[in-house]
């Protein structure tokens, strides 16, 4: 496949991610604690880095919470900065890890990927709380409350649901798999 054809699918595909953290919020907002429960924000953004690469990752990890935000008020500018910087984080966390983690299994890879990604935007989280936007009020079991007891369902949707979409694009050739990236 020629580079620009793949590039503007990137976009696209990198457009659509942003979309899909406006709306998928949204359709969970019925839900009392949805957000913080369901994880609905990062479902689109770890999956715009895993196959859009880093660059549009952090984009989407970026231009979708913002979004949300101006639009549905969700997340609330109290939450806002430390949602921006986890999510940036795992844009660009699961695109940089996408780049190296080829241990020969697709689907080993598309695991440590994921879950690199999401371990280190729970650290971000976590720091960027802890130091800056909570500094004295974020307590170590307020963090591992938060970033995995509460979002424990989240995580699990998010350990099952994305290596599936991410193989199915791949085998609809929406995407280009590793390998033939590489030619």
């Amino acid at each position: 496949m020629r580079k620009s054809t793949t590039n503007v699918r990137q976009l696209v595909m990198a457009a659509l991610c942003a979309a899909l953290g406006v709306v998928l919020p949204v359709t969970m907002h019925s839900i009392p604690n949805a957000g913080s429960i369901l994880l609905p924000m990062h479902i689109p953004v770890l999956l715009c880095g895993l196959v859009c690469g880093p660059v549009y990752g952090l984009t989407c990890g970026i231009v979708a919470p913002l979004l949300s935000s101006l639009i549905t008020g969700m997340p609330p500018a109290a939450v806002l900065p430390s949602m921006l910087c986890e999510l940036a984080v795992y844009g660009l966390a699961a695109g940089l890890l996408s780049k190296v983690v080829r241990t020969g299994k697709r689907v080993l890879d598309l695991y440590v990927q994921l879950i690199g990604a999401m371990l280190l935007g729970r650290v971000v989280y976590g720091v960027m709380n802890a130091l800056v936007f909570s500094a004295g009020k974020y307590s170590f079991s307020a963090f591992v409350t938060a970033a995995f007891v509460t979002a424990l369902p989240g995580i699990v949707i998010q350990l099952v649901l994305l290596p599936a979409v991410v193989l199915l694009l791949e085998k609809a050739h929406v995407i280009q798999t590793p390998a033939a990236a590489k030619r």
